[in-house]
């Protein structure tokens, strides 16, 4: 176990879990070859729907308590920002609801989550004309990358709570990003940094193999 800025580190990454997906990677596993529209089809190609919120991580698992809880906002930005706890608290919140789906087949319609919509966090820094990009970093080592386009989206939150209770740690509490309109691994967990970027910067799934947008209704599982 370790400890870095109040926040306590436990586990390992699974290696093996991590081989094992790079092997569904080079083998497009659960492709189905077809094609959705987010207009007419609910529930995307491949997909089954779960009523339960599976849990599925690295194997690191970070204890963030609140009064350790920041986000730090940097790279290509005008006004950069880490942001603690009671800041954040401070932030405009909002409510959303909105279905998840995982790249590993399930997906969950009606989530309702609260937290501080996206687009504050990017009229809080103000991103450059040259920011194109962003990376996510997690408390666990993880990263994904996301396009402007796919971040800077009404739907998005930085969620504090879940169905009404605070985030639970399992989840990505407390407080993760959600982007519903791509695979779930885009939608970082125990975040703790957005970079601004010019260029794009693959993240952990991506450079194992996985698609560096991840749309479910084009079913973008790998790359």
């Amino acid at each position: 176990m370790a400890e870095e800025d109040g926040v306590r580190i436990e586990g390992a990454i699974k290696d093996k879990l991590v081989r094992t997906k790079e092997g569904w990677a080079r083998e497009g596993r659960l492709l189905t070859g077809q094609a959705g529209d987010p207009e007419r089809d609910r529930l995307p190609p491949g997909q089954r729907l779960v009523r339960d919120f599976p849990v599925l991580d690295l194997g690191v698992h970070p204890a963030v308590p609140a009064e350790a809880a920041k986000l730090r906002l940097d790279g290509l930005v005008a006004a950069p920002a880490t942001l603690d706890w009671t800041e954040l608290q401070a932030m405009p919140r909002q409510q959303f609801r909105n279905d998840i789906h995982c790249v590993t087949q399930w997906s969950r319609y009606d989530n309702d989550w609260d937290g501080v919509p996206v687009s504050a966090l990017i009229e809080r820094v103000r991103p450059k004309d040259e920011a194109r990009f962003v990376s996510l970093e997690s408390h666990d080592g993880y990263t994904t990358n996301l396009a402007m386009d796919d971040f800077d989206r009404p739907e998005n939150v930085l969620a504090f709570a879940w169905n009404g209770a605070p985030l639970e740690h399992q989840h990505g509490g407390p407080m993760r990003l959600v982007v519903p309109h791509l695979y779930l691994w885009k939608s970082a967990k125990w975040l703790r940094r957005i970079e601004f970027l010019a260029a794009d910067r693959p993240g952990f799934w991506e450079v194992r193999g996985y698609h560096n947008r991840g749309n479910p209704w084009n079913e973008e599982r790998y790359g």
